[in-house]
């Protein structure tokens, strides 16, 4: 009960943050650039108040969550060492704590990445997160 309690928050918590990024990578930055520059920075910036209250905190939920659901999924190690599963899922933890670091930085420090400021890199990411998440159950 507790696995899928965690499990379903982890979902919803990532659905928002990835929604997000689906949203402003698809439609807001295309509905700032078909609007006159000062009307459409404004609307984007009307939009993002509310963002920076929720999608934040989203994604930090979504890594503690994943954080609390890692050693269930992972398991022990058997004596013929790292299983198909448990690289897969290491793989997809690193990126996963890449966002959350990042994100994290952001949130409590204010430090802008100095590498990928767009939303493109992290929507690819939790593109990657995804389908890793599917496949390693099939490896």
């Amino acid at each position: 009960m507790f696995f899928t309690l965690i499990h379903t928050i982890h979902l919803l918590a990532a659905f928002t943050y990835g929604g997000f990024l689906f949203t402003d990578i698809l439609f807001m930055q295309k509905m700032q650039k078909s609007l006159p520059k000062e009307e459409g920075t404004a609307c984007r910036e009307a939009i993002m108040v509310h963002v920076r209250k929720v999608v934040p905190n989203a994604l930090l939920v979504t890594v503690v969550t994943g954080i609390i659901m890692f050693p269930y999924v992972f398991g022990t190690v058997g004596p013929e060492g790292l299983s198909n599963l448990q690289i897969v899922l290491l793989i997809k933890a690193f990126f996963g704590l890449w966002l959350g670091l990042r994100g994290g930085l952001q949130k409590f420090f204010g430090i802008q990445p100095w590498l990928f400021k767009s939303h493109y890199f992290p929507f690819g990411v939790v593109v990657l997160i995804i389908i890793l998440s599917q496949i390693m159950w099939a490896v």
